[in-house]
């Protein structure tokens, strides 16, 4: 059961997968969005410039009728002739192509953004294959695009009946007027009647989106065991990341140990311990070099032998340095005072060696604040 489990598309889809999807061309569309901001703005246009075109229409066809004889014996001018008369009713048609355009290539953004991947115009000859096809025209999306397409049209259709019933009355109006009257009432009411149809498909947009982005984010869930995966992917194969970690740690004790020849004193514990200090000139305070315990405190204590690098035994210090300073840090403030004490008889004993005289002692009692001592805040 656990195994079936596992492999049952349960888990929603992770970011890397959804960003995978997306580079593939996969995103959220509906083309009910792309068709309803088409024709709601080419409704809006012809609503708020339906005058206008009319006009500019019936100019074009004024200026095309008229027999010129100078133009039907000359056939370069009667080419100038319709090269002008085809620039005006671009020009006039602009604004209209213009909005249309900018409708549809802001459609996506409605259910996300604007998305092209160059993966996705690449050829797949699986979609020439007759029998995938088949099966997606009855698959489960199959039968929904039946349904909505049946609802589309039974809705349109059903609002058009309506529009033109209740406007019958001026339907009839029309034949009693003049031409001029009937050609703008009948574009006031082919306006009204396209933009009414086209806003009832705003029902059909506010089912359909929220039904596109389900099923785009149901189509991509991952299973259990896909999740697992690629989170051994991201953070990486927990025995290759121990390796690596053992080897970071390996490679930082070798930086710290190969620092503990220039450090100016280490303090022992006599064994547990050694923490490895420098203090040299321009420092505001002393340093810590190397500090470890166990078999590393061994080593730094055999390299310090080999350097000559004097040693002090200060059990509480040394416990407190290795619990409170970092490496290649300033020790703390609290524990200047006793550390001043180590470097004051390191200085002696440097002197000694050089000038002779009497043996300098190692101090023996070194005051450390009772908080810093490890066995004091475990106590």
């Amino acid at each position: 059961m656990a195994e079936e489990s596992d492999l049952e598309k349960t888990e929603a889809a992770s970011a890397r997968r959804l960003e995978q999807a997306r580079e593939e061309g996969q995103v959220p569309r509906s083309r009910e969005i792309g068709t309803f901001l088409v024709l709601m703005v080419g409704a809006a246009g012809f609503w708020l410039m339906g005058p206008w075109m009319v006009e500019r229409v019936a100019g074009f066809f004024r200026r095309g009728l008229v027999l010129d004889h100078g133009l039907a014996t000359e056939p370069t001018l009667m080419l100038v002739r319709l090269a002008d008369i085809s620039l005006d009713a671009l020009l006039s048609f602009a604004p209209m192509f213009a909005a249309l355009i900018v409708a549809a290539l802001l459609s996506p953004f409605f259910l996300g953004s604007w998305n092209f991947s160059p993966k996705a115009l690449q050829p797949d000859l699986s979609r020439l294959n007759l029998l995938k096809g088949l099966g997606r025209v009855l698959s489960w999306n199959g039968l929904v695009e039946l349904v909505k397409a049946v609802v589309k049209s039974s809705l349109v259709g059903g609002v058009a009946v309506l529009v033109l019933w209740s406007e019958s009355g001026q339907l009839l109006a029309m034949f009693a007027q003049s031409i001029e009257v009937s050609l703008a009432s009948a574009g006031h009411l082919l306006s009204f009647s396209f933009l009414a149809i086209v806003s009832a498909m705003l029902l059909i947009v506010a089912v359909d989106v929220p039904f596109q982005i389900w099923q785009y984010h149901d189509k991509l869930k991952m299973t259990r065991q896909e999740v697992k995966k690629e989170g051994k992917e991201l953070e990486g194969n927990p025995e290759v990341k121990s390796r690596i970690r053992q080897l970071q740690r390996e490679a930082a004790r070798k930086r710290m140990m190969s620092a503990v020849p220039a450090a100016d004193v280490i303090v022992t514990n006599p064994s547990h311990f050694a923490v490895a200090l420098a203090y040299k000139a321009g420092m505001r305070a002393p340093k810590l070099l190397a500090k470890g315990m166990g078999e590393v405190a061994l080593k730094i204590r055999a390299i310090g032998v080999e350097n000559a690098v004097p040693m002090v035994e200060a059990a509480p210090l040394a416990r407190a340095l290795y619990r409170h300073a970092e490496l290649d840090e300033e020790i703390p403030a609290a524990l200047y005072a006793a550390v001043a004490e180590v470097l004051a008889y390191v200085y002696q004993l440097s002197s000694w060696r050089a000038e002779g005289g009497v043996y300098p002692l190692p101090p023996q009692e070194i005051v450390v604040p009772a908080e810093l001592v490890p066995e004091a805040l475990h106590g």
